[in-house]
């Protein structure tokens, strides 16, 4: 019986060895909204202002099904075709990611509260923001591109403007370049739906002096 659990013990020690050594690496998270100093800032400025906010609502984001996802999808540069990355994830799904980003964007640039956002569903918005992904491809190390349309909607006598971003930005290095071309993207995106927002805000205040 000794001799048994002589050869037993190293095979266990071998095997938990082995198992070690297969086991998955702990994924690393990735964000698209900007970092916490940021947020701050931009939740003071709205804490003291002293005119009445502009309440606009942030919807979800539709992005293509390969996308919806926690993991990162990459273009693969070789084969033509596509790399999942289990052990880098965002940490909530894209579509998720894309809206919150969006959305911070935007009330920092507008000075607007974002009624889905702080879950104010009493609150009625003056402005209706909806977003798709038609695509969103990175290749790593080098560029990151996509085309966004997005719709604003003045509310509530539905005066509807709508638009299409399509840009591109360097992703130098490894995937923190691929996230921070996204997000030089998104901030294009924000800056353009911020300019409709802008637009029908003044057509509106002309519309009101008109009459």
């Amino acid at each position: 019986m000794m001799k048994r659990l002589t050869i037993l013990f190293p095979m266990a020690v071998a095997a938990a060895a082995l198992m070690n050594g297969c086991a998955s690496p702990e994924p690393r998270y990735y964000t698209l909204a900007a970092d916490s100093t940021n947020a701050a800032t931009d939740v003071v400025g709205r804490d003291t202002r002293t005119e009445r906010p502009l309440w606009i609502e942030v919807r979800p984001v539709r992005v293509p099904e390969r996308l919806n996802r926690t993991q990162l999808v990459v273009r693969d540069g070789i084969t033509g075709g596509v790399k999942l990355f289990d052990s880098s994830r965002w940490t909530s799904p894209l579509p998720d990611e894309l809206r919150d980003a969006l959305s911070q964007q935007l009330q920092s640039t507008l000075d607007a509260v974002d009624v889905y956002q702080q879950g104010l569903s009493a609150t009625r918005p003056a402005f209706r923001v909806t977003t798709e992904v038609v695509s969103l491809d990175a290749e790593v190390g080098r560029h990151a591109a996509a085309t966004i349309t997005w719709t604003v909607r003045r509310l509530p006598d539905g005066k509807v403007l709508s638009g299409r971003t399509e840009a591109e930005a360097p992703a130098p290095g490894q995937l923190d370049g691929v996230v921070q071309a996204y997000r030089q993207i998104l901030a294009a995106t924000a800056a353009d739906i911020a300019a409709g927002v802008k637009s029908l805000v003044v057509n509106d205040r002309l519309r009101h002096l008109e009459g």
